[in-house]
């Protein structure tokens, strides 16, 4: 094992260089580029990504104290924060959505044997956005409000390992429900969404495609029960009924039945409906649906905690969206790794470790407590542990 490379070089070594390196050359990144290649454009962003950067200048600093490990880290030279900003202003940000969805891809073949606890083998994912606020005179193209300034990050996630499989980032003034036209729907797979997503031709869309939706009904909903089911209302649900729709546009919209589910949920005592096309499962998975939604809630206020994408390094729509997408692909690597290397650690341990230990040379399971990590066979074992003297 190879105890001569920072922990930050071993980390870089997980990433698919050469699908790096096509993906710059389809886009043309290093064309006529001299200082800083895309390869050190990403190294330094992921660095601020770890260490919680705030700024160019601290990028710059930081990595300037270290300059004698900078070639170990692959970097040729210092990097100087013109020339960062200069990168992130006019490279082209698909290059790094590009490198995240080919991390997403091999995240999600490693995740894919995750149990979500439902006994289910159809693919699980919640869909929502969540808005980055934004000051409208540095960022005028970024439209929300008369007087506001916002990003949205529209996001699919797979709730086997809490991967993002679809990302898209938009102004602030894009409706929610339009996210649904930009997804490649997949047939069987389930979709859990809050009450924003819920329009009616969109939904029979998704139906008429062979997925399942599992959302909340609006209380203005007009509709009438066709047949109901018995329930066991010790498990909270109250009923779970088959219904049809009675406006006059949506049940032109969605002409088919419906299920509906209410539940009282114990732990709050408020009463839930549920909405879903999806008529076998029994009605207390399609309640555990949704509650797993709220994992999608938990990314986003864990990205927004634990990586730098509220305070942004460049004003441009290029260089925001750059700084997101790479965002996204630091987060899927330590996800990655997590996997790989069998760590027990949350993201969040495993985040606030590297962060004070990247500039070290050690293997990189050593930088972890032995108890959260499972050695590759063949890496010695007899060292003594300090709690068992």
């Amino acid at each position: 094992m190879n105890t001569g490379k920072t922990l930050f070089a071993q980390i870089m070594d997980f990433l698919p260089w050469k699908t790096f390196h096509r993906i710059v050359a389809r886009h043309g990144g290093d064309k006529g580029v001299r200082a800083l290649t895309c390869a050190e454009q990403f190294r330094a962003m992921a660095f601020a990504q770890l260490t919680y950067r705030e700024s160019l200048r601290d990028i710059e600093a930081c990595l300037l104290a270290q300059s004698a490990k900078l070639y170990h880290m692959g970097f040729r030279a210092p990097v100087a924060r013109s020339t960062l900003a200069d990168a992130n202003e006019s490279r082209d940000w698909r290059i790094w959505e590009a490198f995240a969805s080919r991390l997403i891809m091999q995240a999600r073949k490693l995740y894919m044997s995750e149990d979500l606890g439902l006994d289910l083998s159809n693919t699980v994912y919640a869909l929502d956005s969540t808005t980055i606020d934004l000051c409208l005179s540095v960022f005028p193209w970024a439209h929300f409000r008369t007087t506001k300034a916002a990003v949205k990050m529209h996001t699919l996630l797979d709730l086997k390992g809490s991967i993002p499989s679809f990302i898209h980032v938009s102004d602030g003034k894009l409706h929610d429900v339009h996210a649904l036209d930009l997804l490649e729907l997949e047939p069987g797979a389930i979709y859990t969404m809050d009450r924003g997503y819920v329009d009616f031709a969109r939904l029979h869309a998704l139906h008429l495609a062979g997925a399942f939706f599992v959302t909340r009904a609006k209380s203005n909903m007009r509709w009438h029960r066709v047949y109901s089911v018995p329930t066991d209302r010790t498990t909270g649900v109250i009923c779970d009924q088959r219904i049809a729709l009675d406006g006059f546009y949506t049940r032109q919209e969605y002409p088919a039945q419906l299920r509906r589910v209410r539940f009282n949920d114990p732990e709050t005592g408020k009463t839930l409906i549920f909405l879903t096309n999806q008529m076998t499962l029994p009605a207390t998975t399609i309640c555990a649906l949704y509650k797993n939604r709220w994992q999608v809630e938990l990314f986003f206020k864990w990205i927004k905690q634990h990586l730098r994408i509220k305070r942004f390094f460049g004003t441009s729509e290029n260089a925001v969206k750059t700084q997101i997408w790479i965002a996204v692909s630091v987060y899927v690597l330590v996800a990655i790794i997590k996997k790989k290397l069998q760590l027990d650690a949350s993201l969040y341990t495993l985040l606030q470790i590297l962060s004070v230990t990247l500039f070290e040379k050690m293997p990189l399971q050593q930088a972890f407590p032995a108890s959260e990590c499972i050695l590759p066979q063949g890496v010695p074992r007899n060292q003594l542990n300090l709690f068992t003297i």
